[in-house]
C-alpha cells in the first residue's frame, strides 16, 4: 500500500524524537483528541508502534477507525475525556495531543495534561501544543475570561489562547525538549489569515 502523507508537520518531529530517544520495542503511542477522518495514530502505526487513542465525539471515532481500517490498521481509538483517560498509571511510552487541546477551557487543559503526565511512562516523552494569543481568532467572541474565547466553527466551540510563556508551568516536572512558537500566514477562503501555536516536547 502506497504510504500516506500527513499534514501534520510537528507531529513528524515528535515522531523523529520518539525514534532516537525511546529505546524499546513494541512502544506504545496514546493520541488524546484522536478522532477525523486522517488520523495522524495512522502514521505512528506505520512506524511499528502499538497505538491507543481517545476521542470527545463518537462519529470521529468512527471515522478515524474506518481509516484505520481502510489502510490494514487497528488504532484502538475509543470514544472518551482526556481529561479522564480510562488507563492505568505509567502505561505509555509516548503520548500526545495535536491541535484539540485548546478546544477546552484553561482549568480544563490542565486536568488533560496531568491525565497525559499520569498514564506516561518514566522517560517517556509527550507533546502538546497550544493556541497563541498570535493567533488572527484571539479576541474574537464572547469573552470566558483570560484569553478564552467561545467561537463558532461549525458550531460554537471553546478556544484557549497562551502567552509565550503561560504553559510553562505545567510541564515545570519535567524536562523540556524542544518549544516552538510559529505564527503562520496561509491563504484561507482567499484571505490571508494568522494562525499562532505554541509547541512542546517534553521528558518525563
Amino acid at each position: 500500500m502506497k504510504a500516506k502523507v500527513f499534514r501534520h508537520i510537528p507531529l513528524y518531529r515528535f515522531l523523529s524524537y520518539c525514534q532516537e530517544d525511546l529505546h524499546t520495542d513494541n512502544k506504545l503511542v496514546l493520541d488524546c483528541g484522536a478522532g477525523g477522518n486522517m488520523p495522524p495514530l495512522s502514521l505512528f502505526h506505520e512506524h511499528g508502534y502499538q497505538t491507543c487513542g481517545i476521542e470527545l465525539s463518537q462519529s470521529q471515532v468512527e471515522k478515524a477507525n474506518a481509516f484505520g481500517q481502510s489502510r490494514g490498521q487497528t488504532l484502538n481509538i475509543q470514544q472518551g475525556d482526556m481529561t479522564k483517560l480510562p488507563y492505568d498509571n505509567q502505561v505509555f511510552d509516548c503520548v500526545y495531543s495535536y491541535n484539540s487541546i485548546f478546544h477546552m477551557k484553561k482549568k480544563q487543559i490542565e486536568m488533560s495534561i496531568s491525565e497525559m503526565k499520569r498514564v506516561l511512562k518514566k522517560d517517556g516523552l509527550m507533546f502538546v501544543n497550544f493556541l497563541s494569543v498570535d493567533d488572527f481568532r484571539c479576541g474574537e467572541g464572547p469573552h470566558l475570561g483570560n484569553n478564552q474565547y467561545e467561537q463558532m466553527d461549525d458550531e460554537p466551540v471553546i478556544h484557549s489562547y497562551f502567552e509565550v510563556d503561560e504553559a510553562e508551568r505545567y510541564f515545570k516536572d519535567m524536562k523540556i525538549l524542544s518549544k516552538e512558537r510559529r505564527v503562520l500566514e496561509r491563504i484561507y477562503e482567499g484571505d490571508i489569515i494568522k494562525q499562532g501555536f505554541i509547541d512542546y516536547i517534553v521528558k518525563k
